[in-house]
């Protein structure tokens, strides 16, 4: 069946990829040349190309009225950085089916994939029965017994109900109202259906209306969202990944049943690459893509390099912050291979509690109050501003309480007077705070860091690492080493001049690689190149989300006595 490109690819389902396409028709066939995202390319009438993903690349907004589009309005275009906050308008037309809604509306583990509908009819299950009307959560997809269901809940008296709903239960399904507020690559990401446009009203600019903004000043209506993929291809006659938007006036069928689809270069990612048994290593690639705005060691990961990858491992980095107050913070992962050195910097804490948790026994914490605190209890020590403290140890203390004794727990410190030392007890649930007075000059390698004191850490480069040509950690004004993370890498180097080797990060680079059927010449990888990776402010809350998904939560600061 023949379709346009961009038909195609709007109903085209991605765990139905690769699909093999015929050109048949358009302005772009007959050899015609185009170019798109800096790639020239020609399509011709009756080549095949293989499709191996797709993703939103823009969206194309109308102005509507009554949920439909106004003939007076004019089409505009919106980045997928729109400055502005959008709620999403339920969709009116209902679906026939669980599977329908499956393959169509996306279904996730975060808090947009979990889309919520209703039935017109009651629904009889096993032991239990939705009635109509009654909103049901789609959690997950998974197959039980062999068939293909959906993880479902169901909030009744404030009760949950979990069950599962097969792909083949039958009904009409519509899409409940949500009062939640997304940014358009969130819509992007998870609210379009397959097959379907979306209606979303505009519900807040982020920033001062100018000249530029696509919509007209003061917008406050809905609009109905048709989105634009950039469609990533193979070809027989070109050894990189072609991208092609899919409003291109071209005609395709797909030819994936009559095709063999192993004629052509398959691509694989670099966690198809890590997935691979560590006894197929070392191996030879060559690249396919090169990642699009990282840096690129000695250009060895630009398009059509080979390159040997050794093995694959886990290996520790320090996620470390720039401390700065501006929005410019700048944040790193750290290798333990790192040579530079690192002197102390003050730290800063908010409770007493949080003078605990990095007390140690090798040495007295000495810390300088910056906050008063008035004890409620004349046991315990009402602090003043300028206050200097020694920390001594955790303990338990009886305080007077409306006549009563009670028993809470306390930090015991030595105050720093100007010729002696006064025993003083400072509540733990006293919110104050303390800046540490650094009395150690010594100069420390980042493992010694790690090993001898507890994060998060303030340091500054004292000696930078002269085995890097560039040390970006020298130039910062201080650090913040927050916490020691585990990450998954590759080691590979340059299989025409294999001098030295470098360590790649699985899950934050972008690059797509052929496996060639080459000898690997030398097993053993060269010495392997410190870097020190910078990550963006979105990478490193998924770091930080990640790790802590793995870690007990510390345990709650005592509370205040009431």
């Amino acid at each position: 069946m023949v379709s346009t490109l961009q038909k195609f690819i709007h109903s085209l389902d991605l765990r139905a990829l690769p699909r093999v396409l015929q050109i048949q028709s358009g302005i772009y066939c007959q050899g015609s040349t185009y170019e798109t995202f800096g790639n020239e390319c020609s399509l011709s009438t009756e080549e095949v190309i293989k499709v191996i993903g797709f993703k939103i690349n823009k969206l194309i907004a109308s102005i509507c009225e009554n949920n439909e589009v106004s003939q007076f309005s004019a089409k505009v275009e919106l980045p997928l950085n729109f400055p502005g906050l959008f709620k999403v308008v339920a969709d009116k037309i209902p679906y026939v089916s669980i599977e329908e809604i499956a393959r169509k509306v996306s279904i996730g583990p975060t808090r947009f994939g979990h889309p919520c509908f209703y039935s017109t009819k009651d629904i009889k299950l096993a032991n239990f029965t939705i009635k109509h009307d009654e909103q049901i959560t789609f959690n997950s997809v998974e197959e039980v017994h062999g068939t293909m269901a959906v993880n479902c809940v169901v909030v009744r008296n404030n009760q949950s109900h979990s069950f599962t709903l097969p792909f083949s239960q039958e009904g009409e399904f519509y899409e409940c109202e949500d009062d939640q507020i997304y940014t358009l690559k969130e819509v992007a990401e998870w609210k379009i259906p397959k097959s379907r446009n979306r209606i979303v009203k505009l519900s807040n600019t982020l920033h001062v209306w100018d000249s530029s903004s696509p919509l007209p000043e003061n917008f406050d209506g809905c609009l109905i969202l048709m989105p634009v993929y950039e469609v990533q291809a193979v070809m027989k006659s070109r050894k990189d990944i072609v991208h092609i938007l899919s409003d291109l006036d071209v005609e395709v069928k797909d030819v994936t049943d009559c095709y063999d689809i192993s004629s052509f270069r398959h691509p694989l990612s670099l966690q198809d690459i890590f997935e691979r048994t560590s006894k197929e290593f070392p191996m030879i690639a060559e690249i396919m893509e090169g990642p699009s705005g990282s840096q690129k060691p000695n250009n060895l990961l630009s398009t059509g390099k080979e390159i040997v990858i050794y093995k694959k491992y886990q290996a520790a980095r320090v996620l470390a912050s720039e401390m700065r107050s501006d929005s410019s913070k700048r944040r790193y992962l750290i290798p333990m291979s790192y040579k530079g050195k690192f002197k102390r910097r003050p730290r800063e804490f908010p409770t007493a509690y949080d003078l605990e948790i990095v007390r140690s026994e090798k040495e007295h914490l000495h810390v300088v109050a910056t906050k008063a605190f008035t004890s409620p209890h004349k046991e315990l020590f009402s602090v003043s501003v300028g206050d200097q403290f020694l920390v001594q140890q955790y303990q338990t203390s009886e305080v007077l309480y409306e006549g009563r004794k009670k028993l809470i727990d306390v930090l015991a410190c030595e105050q720093i007077l100007s010729d002696s030392y006064k025993k003083v007890l400072l509540p733990m649930y006293m919110e104050g705070g303390f800046v540490e007075v650094i009395h150690d000059k010594k100069q420390y390698y980042l493992s010694e860091i790690c090993k001898e004191f507890h994060l998060p850490f303030n340091v500054k480069v004292s000696v930078r690492d002269l085995s890097i040509d560039k040390d970006v950690l020298a130039v910062a004004p201080g650090l913040q080493f927050e916490e020691e993370i585990t990450d998954s890498y590759l080691l590979i180097s340059s299989a025409s001049s294999p001098v030295e080797s470098w360590e790649i990060p699985v899950y934050r680079l972008n690059m797509l690689v052929h496996l060639l059927s080459k000898d690997v010449q030398t097993v053993v990888p060269p010495v392997t190149r410190t870097t020190v990776e910078e990550v963006s402010e979105e990478e490193y809350y998924m770091l930080r989300r990640y790790e802590n998904l793995t870690l007990h939560p510390p345990p709650r600061p005592p509370k205040k006595p009431t």
